[in-house]
């Protein structure tokens, strides 16, 4: 498995990154958006049987391949399982040419100083290294700011920033994830504390680490060029956050090398009870509504 080929496909930027990583908190909401109720299922490991079930039929679709679907976010538990009889990571490269990346963190703490910082990962290492040898090329970790909120917005970048170290350290490649909400009143203030708080951060990088960087479409288009175009970033993808697909496109085809990391706004519209040829006649809309977005400017 090249290392290299992955980079270089992840770096063209010529498509979107499908986030599949709804971890235990979220796979309810995201099953019910897929018709299947929670009565459906009565434990943690039937709850997961299914999703994996979503997903596998998702990444077995003719339209999902690294020709517009250059990379999948996996959950920990599908890192671990097979899609048609092969390990999840090498399947999604081997047979799809999509890269896979692993979502790590554990979750939020409570909020101080207007931002969430994540919950301690003490088995990062072994994770890191269990997940290199599966095949995944790199990682995301979501922290989210909920202000404008100077110092608050440096210790989410600097946890980012130190984490990021200790993945590249295991020879991956980290996604550095501060989501800022979209409901916040002072979200361009943020958006320009966030932005130059990366910024200097990615200078003081030494010049054999990259990071790529998973951010909320800006009210203010290519507001981020300025990240984009840093030789410390091999790519900058958005989040949806909430955003309809439509907005989310919309926003996005405004904003000139950033592309597409949607889950919920990747998953609208496919349900458990459509036919086969239904749902993938759904889902390659959908991937060719992204990558429209995603490759635009």
């Amino acid at each position: 498995m090249s290392h290299q080929e992955q980079r270089d496909l992840i770096q063209a930027g010529q498509g979107f990154i499908a986030a599949l990583d709804q971890s235990g908190g979220s796979t309810p909401k995201a099953l019910a958006a897929y018709g299947v109720d929670a009565k459906a299922f009565s434990s943690d490991a039937e709850m997961f049987d299914m999703i994996h079930a979503m997903r596998s039929r998702i990444v077995r679709s003719s339209d999902f391949t690294g020709s517009k679907v250059v990379g999948a976010i996996l959950f920990e538990d599908t890192m671990d399982r097979d899609f048609d009889g092969q390990p999840a990571p090498q399947y999604l490269w081997q047979q799809r040419g999509v890269v896979p990346f692993l979502k790590v963190d554990k979750g939020l703490q409570d909020t101080a100083e207007d931002v969430q910082l994540l919950k301690p990962m003490p088995d990062l290492d072994s994770v890191l290294q269990r997940a290199a040898a599966l095949g995944i090329f790199g990682t995301k970790m979501r922290s989210v700011i909920h202000g404008a909120n100077r110092e608050g917005i440096s210790q989410i970048v600097a946890e980012q920033f130190e984490i990021g170290a200790q993945i590249i350290a295991q020879g991956l490649t980290p996604i550095l994830e501060p989501e800022i909400s979209i409901t916040i009143a002072d979200k361009p203030d943020a958006e320009n504390i966030l932005r130059d708080t990366l910024l200097s951060h990615l200078d003081a990088l030494p010049a054999d680490q990259t990071v790529m960087l998973k951010l909320t479409l800006p009210e203010t288009a290519n507001l981020y060029s300025s990240l984009c175009q840093h030789p410390r970033v091999l790519s900058v993808v958005a989040l949806s956050g909430g955003y309809s697909r439509a907005e989310a496109n919309a926003r996005l085809s405004k904003n000139s090398k950033m592309i597409a990391s949607f889950s919920r706004a990747l998953t609208e519209g496919l349900s458990a009870d459509q036919t086969d040829a239904e749902f993938d006649r759904t889902l390659g809309q959908t991937i060719d509504e992204i990558y429209r977005a995603s490759i635009a400017g």
